[in-house]
């Protein structure tokens, strides 16, 4: 399920009960990243941030967390939210549904020992948007949303020229929308490009960004 852009049958009719964007008038936009943390990437990451005030919310991957605990409380500490990404970047259609339910449970439970604040434990986005029926109806009583996108900016595909996904990405994102980056070593070549043009190109049509 890979969309440059979802549009309104894949919101309203096919996936209704997912979350893909926020109806507002206000400019705002939802930065996400997935795949983290990881030590360098997450941290520039950050920085990024900073210099722009913004908010964002980090689906993070249980393993990560395991083994980079001091780049994960930099999340909580700087002021960001978190969400589950499984623990293992699991693919939901080709996962057995008990075996990706444990593993969810596995990354909310590291998640939990470095944060008492509940709220990060609420936000669930299945790796590369793979989740069936069932899994949707099994989550959606363990969550209080599970989180989709609706401008996907590919920063992830090396083969794709870094002003080509910078062009892409702003002409597709609009107020609310929910926009996913990857804070990897894969997606690191294009992020280092979009990233602090895409902040100061909304900065100035006098956009916020906030997390979910």
């Amino acid at each position: 399920m890979i969309y440059q852009k979802t549009g309104w049958f894949v919101h309203n009719v096919l996936y209704p009960s997912l979350t893909w964007k926020r109806e507002t008038e206000e400019k705002v936009i939802y930065l996400t990243f997935d795949d983290g943390p990881i030590p360098d990437v997450t941290e520039w990451v950050l920085e990024q941030l900073e210099q722009y005030q913004a908010k964002a919310t980090f689906f993070c991957v249980g393993d990560n967390v395991r083994k980079h605990p001091e780049v994960f409380k930099k999340l909580i500490a700087n002021g960001h939210r978190v969400g589950n990404h499984t623990y293992n970047h699991l693919k939901g259609w080709v996962t057995d549904n008990q075996k990706y339910f444990e593993n969810i449970a596995s990354c909310r439970d590291i998640i939990s020992q470095y944060t008492s604040d509940t709220s990060h434990l609420s936000l669930f986005r299945p790796p590369y948007g793979q989740i069936s029926t069932k899994q949707i109806k099994e989550l959606n009583e363990q969550f209080d949303e599970l989180v989709m996108w609706h401008v996907l900016t590919c920063d992830y595909d090396q083969s794709m020229n870094e002003e080509v996904c910078l062009k892409k990405s702003l002409n597709l994102t609009e107020a609310g929308s929910i926009v996913v980056f990857h804070d990897s070593l894969k997606a690191e070549k294009n992020l280092r490009y979009v990233l602090p043009r895409y902040l100061k190109h909304f900065t100035a049509l006098g956009y916020t960004f906030k997390h979910l």
